[in-house]
């Protein structure tokens, strides 16, 4: 498995601890950012743009976000055409994004949950499979808003 991984100024650390739970688990990681030398201050956009690139590009298998609350983050992400960006702060609500939405990045806010509880995090939506099922057509349902702009059955 190969993820991408990207924080903003709010978040350097808790990506690095990310980073080395995720290298431990035998995960491929592919750093997007932001790095001291971009000294001080990064635009959470242009990270969740470069990771969800890399997600819908299928360069790699998904994508882990890191900001103040992972809202920002996860919003720009889901900009991309084909990704499915969730922030979460709780193990539950990773898993069920993977196994009801099949959410292809995770978005994590380094002021509202600790280093732990992130990994924690990470791990329930790594761990998740998508169940497939009635949750393919609610999918497959996201993906044409995504494509089209809307539903052509709204009812």
């Amino acid at each position: 498995m190969k993820l991408a991984i990207g924080s903003d100024h709010a978040a350097p650390e808790m990506k690095q601890a990310l980073i080395s739970h995720l290298e431990g688990r035998g995960v491929a990681v592919v750093d997007t950012g932001a790095f001291p030398e971009d000294e001080g201050r990064f635009e959470y956009p242009v990270i969740g743009c470069r990771v969800g690139k890399l997600v819908a590009g299928g360069e790699v298998d998904g994508g882990v976000l890191v900001c103040g609350t992972g809202v920002g983050m996860s919003l720009a992400a889901n900009k991309v055409r084909g990704v499915r960006a969730c922030v979460c702060s709780e193990p539950f609500t990773a898993r069920l994004s993977k196994e009801h939405n099949n959410a292809n990045i995770i978005a994590v806010g380094a002021r509202v949950v600790g280093i732990e509880m992130a990994k924690s995090i990470v791990d329930a939506w790594l761990d998740a499979q998508f169940m497939g099922g009635r949750h393919d057509r609610r999918v497959d349902m996201i993906m044409e808003i995504d494509s089209t702009g809307g539903l052509q059955d709204e009812s």
